[in-house]
């Protein structure tokens, strides 16, 4: 059934608003994916501040023009959505290639961050890297690991200390 232009006009304008306030689109073929596993991805999305959004190729077109963006959608292959990353540019791209190695059908197309268009493998290195938790975790451990060696010298030598005073004091008992 085709859309009316209102029905166009406020798809564009949803569209302008989630690319406002994105810190990565993905372009994603969902061609083969049904209708549990398109929501299946919604809801993990969701999960990590993101959304799935999928939409006539020359609506996204207009509405990544107005937002300054030049890219051509129609050069990409299958049946188009954009994923949108509000909070990091990780965990989107991460959920993702994640759900679509499960999948197998679906497939990461180009993604675009700060306004650059970014190719299909440098958004699967995204994918692979640890999440922003993951990196804290390793820094917090790193940083605490000499602190924990120091902690235990310490308390070698104050051990040592207790154990020559307690021997002393057996000495003397004798």
């Amino acid at each position: 059934m085709a859309l009316t232009k209102k029905e166009k006009e406020k798809i564009v304008k949803e569209l302008k608003e989630k690319i406002e306030k994105q810190k990565i689109i993905i372009f994603v073929n969902f061609a083969g994916l049904n209708v549990q596993d398109f929501s299946e991805l919604r809801r993990g999305l969701k999960s990590v501040e993101g959304e799935i959004k999928a939409a006539k190729k020359t609506l996204m077109k207009i509405a990544l023009k107005d937002q300054g963006i030049d890219f051509e959608p129609k050069n990409l292959e299958g049946e188009l959505a954009m994923v949108f990353g509000y909070r990091d540019e990780i965990m989107p791209a991460k959920k993702v290639w994640q759900f679509f190695q499960q999948k197998e059908k679906p497939e990461i197309l180009a993604g675009i961050i700060d306004g650059q268009l970014i190719e299909k493998e440098k958004i699967v290195e995204l994918a692979k890297l640890p999440s922003r938790e993951e990196l804290l975790a390793r820094l917090a451990g790193s940083v605490s690991w000499p602190l924990k060696g120091l902690l235990g010298a310490l308390q070698g030598n104050i051990r040592n200390f207790i154990s020559i005073i307690y021997q002393c004091q057996l000495k003397v008992q004798k």
